[in-house]
């Protein structure tokens, strides 16, 4: 009987690509002309920050060179996509354009290329927004990207470990050192959500990743309330210069 109510649903809604609208084999996902145009993320990568790096793996960590010179406080990180081309019109539709569903496809991408950070027993958590932020955006893609990789991994997710104290301005625009200024004593540990993560591996979901300070910010609050280690996984990263 299940069957054939999904059979006569999609004869009314064939599967539409979440890019374009042109019709697919699947839901929630991508037609071959927009799965062309998304640049995913592949080859090597810097273990601390998921960006591509040249040449092959030979089996030791591999650290880009603005991760040697700086390197970040959480352990290891990975994203799913560049942040451009069609991956950042369908990360706009989801931050801006009121299309949550599209959460879903995306976390099995980010689930695919953090697939080495997983742990058991390891915590998921969102980058929080501001409530006035959240108020009037009705949702945090961040938290809808978490439930979903928690759905997607069977790990423990925690939408509220973390708490944006302060309203901080947009950081488009903003050099690295005026984003790590801005976020500065902006997010902690929620006081009620501490023993969640005494003691374990917590992995902090974002959709950006540009300079790194608000995920930066989160891994230092994370650490002093007691968690081992932090991870970071996003579904993009704004590429470096090389």
């Amino acid at each position: 009987m299940l069957q054939r109510i999904q059979t006569a649903v999609g004869l009314v809604y064939p599967p539409q690509c979440i890019g374009c609208g042109a019709l697919t084999e699947k839901d929630f996902g991508l037609c071959a002309a927009c799965w062309r145009e998304t640049p995913f993320i592949g080859g090597t990568v810097c273990d601390s920050c998921g960006t591509q790096v040249p040449g092959s793996s030979d089996g030791h960590r591999i650290t880009c060179d603005d991760c040697l010179r700086s390197p970040p406080p959480w352990r290891d990180g990975r994203a799913a996509l560049l942040y451009q081309g069609k991956a950042r019109s369908l990360i706009l539709a989801l931050k801006h354009g009121d299309r949550p569903e599209l959460a879903r496809p995306a976390a099995r991408w980010m689930a695919q290329a953090g697939r080495d950070l997983f742990r058991p027993g390891m915590l998921i958590a969102p980058v929080p927004l501001h409530w006035s932020r959240l108020i009037r955006r009705k949702y945090n893609q961040s938290a809808l990207l978490a439930q979903h990789i928690g759905r997607e991994t069977g790990l423990e997710h925690c939408p509220d470990l973390l708490v944006r104290k302060v309203r901080t301005p947009a950081l488009d625009g903003k050099s690295a050192a005026e984003r790590v200024e801005t976020v500065a004593g902006a997010l902690t540990v929620h006081p009620g959500r501490r023993d969640r993560l005494c003691g374990r591996d917590v992995l902090l979901i974002d959709d950006v990743m540009t300079s790194g300070a608000t995920l930066s910010a989160c891994s230092r609050a994370c650490l002093a309330a007691g968690a081992r280690n932090i991870f970071v996984l996003v579904l993009a990263r704004v590429a470096k210069d090389t």
